[in-house]
């Protein structure tokens, strides 16, 4: 997955300039169990998911802490806010977390600090960062990754935080995943980004980036990781001469008009990596960008998609007589994970 070597020298000719654009909850207790879960043993986080399991005791602490526990660190109303949310249903995620009203990066850091003082996490959790609660293992990963990673791929890793990777790359070496996420143009998208690409390779990221630095021609391809369905489906990506849109697994609410239709069957990982291929070798033939990029890319793509099912969209639109654009995009149900491709052709 991270076979990049020579691929990556080659690539940074093209691409060194940066891209173009469950069950019910548990009545609280006194006090909360400081019984550290089984799972806190991984190494590395390798899902795209906002919380390491060495860090889940964070969330244990959010949601089995008695309301005169959870005062100690937090405001009296958020509390209540808390234990109302958490009455529903448990949270499960950071982002839950930092939707409740009136939590913001400070309180989560409170929230955390309550769940390290009951032993529910310890210093294999480094704790909360824009959102994204990391073990010591992925923050020295992060680290490792942004010290010696090349300027090209971290362009690619970051495609929509040019000035975080600028900034990045002129303040390293870093020690600290602290100070990676404090730097000036990283968030929670970018710190994500960062992690994943760590912990989880980031070749599909350099080919995607390639795709999308190759100059416009009579067939033009991009490629997109974190993009909006909705605007997709409302047309970011063609006109008003819609030709065919068949999706699957999509709300039928959410279509923009009713041409769009929904198949029975959810897509699967061949699937995916069928049109993903299909993009990224419409260019392979001409030589620009290297076969090992798109190979790399696609073996990348595989493991991230193993076993999985998505929901998406093919969509096609006539753009002249001789022109027309086909989008199809594809969203792991479970993960999140989303991948895009446009690919405009003229005669």
């Amino acid at each position: 997955m991270r076979r990049l070597g020579s691929a990556l020298l080659c690539l940074s000719l093209m691409v060194g300039c940066g891209p173009t654009s469950p069950a019910e909850p548990s009545t609280p207790s006194e006090q909360p169990t400081s019984e550290v879960p089984a799972n806190q043993d991984a190494s590395l986080t390798t899902t795209n998911v906002d919380i390491a399991p060495e860090c889940q005791g964070i969330l244990t602490f959010a949601n089995t802490a008695a309301p005169a526990t959870l005062d100690a660190y937090l405001p009296s109303d958020l509390v209540l806010n808390l234990v109302s949310r958490r009455s529903t249903a448990p949270l499960t995620t950071v982002a839950q977390l930092s939707s409740v009203h009136l939590m913001g990066p400070v309180r989560l850091t409170q929230l955390e600090n309550g769940a390290r003082a009951h032993g529910l996490i310890t210093s294999s959790c480094v704790g909360i960062l824009d959102e994204l609660a990391l073990s010591a293992d992925d923050a020295a990963a992060v680290v490792s990754l942004v010290n010696t990673v090349s300027s090209s791929a971290l362009y690619a890793i970051l495609p929509y935080a040019w000035n975080g990777a600028t900034t990045l790359l002129a303040l390293r070496p870093f020690t600290s995943v602290q100070a990676i996420s404090n730097a000036n143009g990283i968030g929670a998208v970018s710190l994500r980004n960062l992690r994943n690409a760590a912990t989880m390779g980031y070749d599909l990221e350099v080919l995607v980036s390639a795709v999308n630095a190759l100059p416009e021609g009579n067939w033009t391809v991009k490629m997109d990781l974190a993009f909006d369905i909705q605007s997709v489906m409302n047309g970011e990506y063609g006109n008003d001469r819609l030709a065919y849109a068949q999706c699957f697994g999509i709300d039928p609410a959410t279509f923009p008009n009713n041409r769009f239709t929904n198949r029975a069957n959810l897509a699967d990982a061949t699937e995916v990596h069928n049109y993903v291929a299909s993009a990224a070798n419409t260019y392979e033939y001409q030589g620009q960008i290297p076969t090992s990029v798109i190979n790399d890319g696609l073996d990348d793509l595989d493991a991230r998609t193993a076993g999985g099912t998505f929901k998406g969209c093919h969509i096609g639109y006539n753009d002249g007589p001789w022109a027309g654009i086909q989008v199809h995009f594809f969203v792991n149900v479970t993960t999140g994970f989303r991948i895009l491709t446009v690919q405009h052709w003229v005669e």
